[in-house]
């Protein structure tokens, strides 16, 4: 009996094949108020990794190797509030590399849990101090034997918003066939919010580009950053925007609920902030264009997976009750 060798699938794809192109969301519901606008979200939670994050880091890595510095002898070493963190350890894992990330000490249980799933060692910082503190930490343990690490450094790393530049962006332009009119993305690296708005101004000069931030230095919405008071990251540049909007914890997280109960979508905390912020902006663009149909394209960029401990849900929770 002749045995035949297995042929290999020619549609199977590895782990990295999987970051990016992912879909882009209408909403039934949730942006109602806002016709005839359209509001789209890009749902990051489809990369391997579960995060928008993915992109970058895998970017960061892959440069890090092109340049010979990150070999297999060294560990990877950076800061994160979470995701960033996943996705390195992810890739790492993938790649065969050692992988040591500092966050705040109150990061999520189920981040800190993701994290040690995939092999990472963790160093947890001031809650305090947030990812500014985890920053300064790292920089010590880097300063103190740079030949054992690999520092991407996702704040100061132009291979950050180059990954976005080149696929998030693209992405964005062909899934609305080059119709969006306006882009908005809160900032935390700014490292999403750099690439898209750059590549989309190259394609489109008279796209509106608005940043988000929380408002107010104390807030819970992780893995964003209030710039006037934060370390600001190297990468982001204030002058790319067109415009700027604040955005609660409060009113976040009441949109995380109501994309839960109004859309069945199960999103993070950042992902709400984006949904308020890109019904603003739909809002404010139909008021200033009456006879134009704004196109707005906001990023989700994970899903609630990593936050569904967070006491808003039940909090929440009664107001939904009353909901219409």
């Amino acid at each position: 009996m002749e045995i035949v060798a297995p042929q290999p699938d020619v549609h199977t794809r590895s782990l990295l094949d999987m970051i990016g192109n992912t879909p882009l969301l209408s909403f039934k519901r949730s942006a109602r108020r806002v016709a005839p606008a359209r509001i789209y979200a890009k749902a990051e939670w489809y990369n391997p990794g579960g995060s928008v994050k993915d992109r970058a880091a895998l970017a960061m890595i892959l440069d890090g190797e092109r340049r010979g510095l990150l070999t297999k002898d060294k560990t990877i070493i950076d800061a994160t509030s979470g995701n960033t963190g996943i996705a390195y350890a992810m890739i790492a894992a993938e790649r065969g590399y050692k992988v040591k990330l500092a966050l705040p000490k109150n990061a999520s249980p189920e981040r800190k849990q993701c994290l040690r799933a995939y092999g990472a060692e963790l160093i947890l910082t001031d809650p305090g101090e947030g990812t500014d503190g985890a920053q300064r930490h790292v920089r010590k343990i880097v300063d103190e034997n740079p030949a054992k690490y690999f520092y991407p450094d996702q704040y100061n790393n132009n291979a950050n918003w180059r990954a976005h530049y080149n696929t998030t962006a693209m992405e964005i332009w062909r899934q609305t066939e080059g119709q969006v009119t306006h882009f908005v993305t809160g900032l935390g690296t700014s490292g999403s919010f750099m690439g898209v708005t750059r590549r989309l101004k190259e394609l489109n000069p008279a796209i509106q580009c608005i940043s988000m931030q929380p408002d107010a230095p104390l807030h819970g919405l992780e893995g964003l950053k209030h710039m006037e008071t934060a370390l600001v990251p190297g990468i982001y540049d204030p002058t790319i925007a067109d415009e700027q909007v604040e955005v609660s914890t409060e009113d976040a997280q009441l949109m995380v609920v109501r994309l839960a109960r109004e859309e069945g979508l199960l999103v993070g905390v950042s992902s709400g902030a984006n949904m308020v912020a890109a019904l603003k902006v739909a809002e404010k663009a139909k008021q200033q264009n009456p006879g134009r149909d704004p196109v707005v394209v906001t990023i989700f960029c994970d899903s609630a997976a990593k936050y569904l401990s967070e006491s808003f849900w039940q909090e929440i929770a009664s107001e939904a009750e009353n909901w219409p």
